[in-house]
């Protein structure tokens, strides 16, 4: 190959290598832009009713609520307070020495916190958003409920209703706002990543990504 030849190769290269750049970055733009726009919407105030209000489990300690799933859960209480959803399904198991669920504890300190316990069902198998997503469809179906509020952080909320629709759930969102995961811009950036990387890989398999513990998937 000539001098010149050589050259026109390169150039080659390295214009495909830039539109791929370019192409890799307005994907990973889009894909942060649906996460967050997502994140920030409220669906239950524009809601008449819903059938059940589901709450996403996060890390608890021996039956004490991290800060985390404590924000989901008083939100998730609020609206049951309003009169949006006639029961609870809190959601999380546990992981290897824990003494407890993260669906337990959510439903123990929602008693605490006045909701009557026959107004909590509760998911304690999943170990992770789709595990717990699939056992609470089929609580769902049992139920004969249609129209779910699901809870949890704004950055989660696109991977959570996706992953409910796909299974078929009439699913709607209402983010716990004032949720530790995007209290600034540091953690902010952690969980968008996170979240990209976990909606690339149930995009590509269909399945939660591997080595996913619980409490880091739904954090």
């Amino acid at each position: 190959m000539t001098s010149s030849g050589r050259s026109s190769a390169g150039r080659t290269l390295a214009a495909v290598t830039l539109l791929g750049l370019v192409g890799a970055g307005a994907v990973l733009g889009y894909a942060t832009f649906r996460v967050w726009q997502r994140g920030a919407v409220d669906d239950a105030p524009r809601m008449a009713a819903a059938d059940a209000i589901v709450v996403l489990g996060a890390a608890q300690y021996n039956g004490r609520p991290s800060p985390v799933l404590r924000a989901r859960l008083d939100h998730a209480i609020a609206l049951w307070r309003a009169g949006r959803a006639p029961f609870l399904v809190t959601t999380g198991g546990g992981q290897e020495g824990d003494l407890t669920t993260e669906a337990a504890t959510g439903r123990e300190y929602a008693i605490e916190q006045g909701v009557p316990a026959e107004a909590i069902l509760m998911e304690d198998r999943g170990r992770s958003t789709q595990e717990s997503l699939e056992a609470v469809a089929a609580i769902l179906e049992r139920r004969g409920a249609g129209a779910t509020v699901f809870v949890s952080d704004r950055l989660h909320m696109l991977r959570v209703l996706r992953i409910a629709k796909d299974l078929r759930i009439d699913a709607y969102g209402s983010p716990a706002t004032d949720s530790p995961s995007d209290a600034t811009m540091g953690r902010r950036l952690e969980a968008t990543m996170h979240e990209l990387a976990a909606l690339a890989w149930y995009g590509l398999t269909g399945r939660p990504a591997p080595d996913q513990p619980a409490a880091a998937a739904r954090t």
